[in-house]
C-alpha cells in the first residue's frame, strides 16, 4: 500500500432528507463545497443523491485533516441535521489513524472500517 494511502481517511455520510426539506438540503450544498475547499488536507469531495437520500464522498490525509473539516463546515452540518438524518457513516482508514478518531466522533455512532490493501494511482 502506498505511503499517501496508508494516511488518507474517506468518510461516507448517507443523509435520509426528510419530506418537503429537500430543495433547502441541495441548496446548502455548495456552500459545503466552498468552505471545504479552502481547507489543505481535503483529497476529494462531493455530493450525489438519489432520491431523497444524499451521500457525500470525502477523503481527507489523516483523522487530523477529517477532525479539521468538521470543524470548518460544524455550522453547515447542524442546518444539514436539521433537514436531513444522518442514516449512516462510515469512516474508511488505517487503523493509527481510525484510532485517532473513534472519540472524537462517538457522538455520530460510525462504522469504522480498516484498510487491508489498496492502490493510489499516481497517473490518473
Amino acid at each position: 500500500m502506498s505511503e499517501a494511502l496508508s494516511h488518507a481517511v474517506s468518510l461516507h455520510p448517507y443523509f435520509k432528507i426528510r419530506e418537503g426539506n429537500l430543495a433547502a438540503f441541495t441548496a446548502l450544498m455548495p456552500a459545503f463545497v466552498e468552505k471545504t475547499a479552502t481547507e489543505p488536507g481535503c483529497l476529494y469531495y462531493d455530493f450525489s443523491r438519489n432520491g431523497d437520500m444524499a451521500f457525500c464522498r470525502e477523503a481527507y490525509v489523516g483523522a487530523e485533516g477529517v477532525l479539521a473539516h468538521l470543524e470548518n463546515v460544524g455550522d453547515l452540518l447542524a442546518k444539514f441535521l436539521e433537514l436531513a438524518d444522518l442514516a449512516r457513516l462510515e469512516v474508511h482508514g488505517s487503523a493509527a489513524e481510525i484510532e485517532k478518531l473513534r472519540a472524537p466522533l462517538a457522538d455520530l455512532n460510525p462504522d469504522f472500517y480498516i484498510r487491508e490493501t489498496g492502490l493510489l494511482n499516481p497517473l490518473a
